[in-house]
């Protein structure tokens, strides 16, 4: 009996659905488009709930800067720049000669105003050369001389074949000789004197060679090789002192 109830329901849903039973005032509400476009109440107006809402830009959004381009490199200081590189320096040239310092020592006052004149004939620039002061103790030698250059050279053999040393010296005083040593005091050289003796030697004796005093150095202080070898050809005005480097 159910089943037979149920069979009659749908059939009767089925008609009613189809609008079989239209004539009897049973029929469904046609829901069409159209019909609920025209049965809404300002459809304008209705907004979905939960609808996602569009995304707004930030109000506190900076808008990008533009950088500016970089200003070409100019050319011009590249171009100067292989210009300078490619133009070869010229090397200096230096025609000053080469100096340097000599000196001779010691000249007593006279000696001094001997070589004092013959450098002045010389006509070295100013400043090329000067002769000092210095004051100095007295130096004695044990002396042997006056000598000739045949007497020299046979007192020289001499001295060597009893292996004592010497140095030729010329003493204002006595001339050109031989010193067989040279002593700061007088005492020195006496007792020189006497070991001497005992080796054979008996013509020597003590001599002064610089008494105490105020003497001279001859200076050259910035010498050319030409100025020097004019200096060094005075000769006799240099006493028999030779140029020296500059201590």
């Amino acid at each position: 009996m159910v089943i037979g109830l149920l069979v009659l329901a749908n059939a009767g849903y089925f008609a009613w659905t189809q609008g079989y039973l239209g004539a009897l005032g049973l029929k469904p509400v046609v829901q069409s488009e159209p019909e609920r476009l025209q049965s809404q109440i300002k459809p304008e107006g209705l907004r979905l709930l939960n609808a996602p809402r569009p995304a707004e830009a930030p109000s506190n959004a900076t808008a990008p800067t533009a950088t500016p381009p970089s200003p070409p490199a100019p050319e011009t200081t590249a171009a100067s720049t292989v210009a300078d590189a490619e133009v070869p320096s010229k090397p200096q040239t230096d025609n000053t000669p080469a100096t340097s310092c000599w000196q001779a020592a010691i000249y007593s006052p006279a000696q001094a105003d001997v070589l004092r004149t013959a450098l002045q004939q010389l006509g070295l620039p100013d400043g090329a050369w000067r002769l000092n002061e210095v004051l100095s103790g007295g130096r004695w030698i044990v002396y042997m001389g006056r000598y000739n250059d045949e007497q020299m050279a046979r007192k020289k053999t001499e001295l060597r074949d009893i292996k004592i040393e010497f140095r030729e010296v010329t003493v204002p005083a006595l001339g050109r000789g031989l010193a067989l040593g040279t002593f700061s005091s007088e005492a020195s050289a006496e007792k020189a004197l006497q070991d001497l003796s005992k080796k054979g030697v008996h013509t020597a004796r003590v001599a002064v060679e610089r008494p105490e005093g105020t003497n001279f150095v001859l200076r050259l202080p910035a010498a050319t090789e030409a100025q020097r070898n004019a200096v060094s050809g005075l000769g006799a005005a240099l006493a028999g002192k030779r140029l020296q480097p500059c201590e």
